[in-house]
């Protein structure tokens, strides 16, 4: 635990990883099968199904982008906070709860363990007076409350890493990243609606992404797990 917090305080590269695997993480999340799905209803929600001009969509989109990076910047800032807290309270068992979560959610991207996230998308109401600004940021903050099968397990594992980084600035630009990288398909989608079937052909590539990322957080946790045991064998 000492040489990973070691890691996180003092070595910029490892911080710049962990900004870049945030941002790609959020991108992964937008063009799985699931996300790919839910994007016109996205769109619809968000603009109304309205003809408006791409620029007023565009605008539109970037508040509701703008709404779920305020959410994940809140996270951010509890994860810092609370990481500092048990593991200074609780030092090994928190190493153990933090490798335990990135297991399950390991195991969850590599589709052995199935169990449902909640989501409530399809229970948003519609943006019917095509406002520009508010509306769509409350639909972002909704959505980012309320979660998707999808992209919970990758938030997890960079909620994880936030919080054992115990930086909060660091761990703000973390999930924010992570909203922006989800925002990218989403601006593309409102702007291109035409190209969505399109897009849906990145699916594969994504759910080889995932399972990369996957195979990954379950290596990350059998660190963990061996710095915490390691020192009994």
């Amino acid at each position: 635990m000492d040489s990973l917090n070691q890691i996180f305080s003092n070595s910029e590269t490892a911080w710049y990883l962990l900004f870049l695997a945030s941002f790609l993480g959020g991108v992964l999340a937008s063009i799985s099968p699931c996300s790919l799905a839910m994007l016109p209803l996205i769109v619809g929600y968000v603009g109304g199904y309205s003809k408006e001009t791409p620029f007023k969509t565009f605008l539109q989109l970037c508040c509701f982008i703008l709404g779920t990076a305020i959410v994940f910047t809140i996270i951010g800032v509890i994860c810092a906070v609370t990481g500092s807290v048990f593991a200074s309270a609780i030092g090994s068992y928190f190493t153990l709860l933090v490798a335990s979560l990135l297991m399950v959610m390991g195991l969850k991207l590599l589709e052995i363990l199935d169990f449902e996230t909640p989501t409530i998308i399809k229970a948003m109401p519609q943006n019917k007076t095509n406002s520009l600004f508010v509306y769509p940021i409350l639909l972002g903050i909704t959505f980012a409350l309320a979660g998707t099968p999808c992209s919970t397990p990758i938030l997890a594992g960079i909620m994880a890493f936030a919080a054992m980084g115990k930086n909060i600035g660091m761990a703000i630009i973390m999930l924010f990243l992570f909203a922006l990288g989800q925002g990218v398909i989403l601006i593309l989608a409102g702007l291109f609606t035409s190209g969505i079937k399109n897009m849906k052909a990145m699916a594969c590539f994504a759910q080889c992404g995932m399972k990369l990322s996957g195979a990954l957080l379950i290596l990350t946790s059998m660190y963990l797990y061996w710095r915490v045991f390691g020192a009994f064998i």
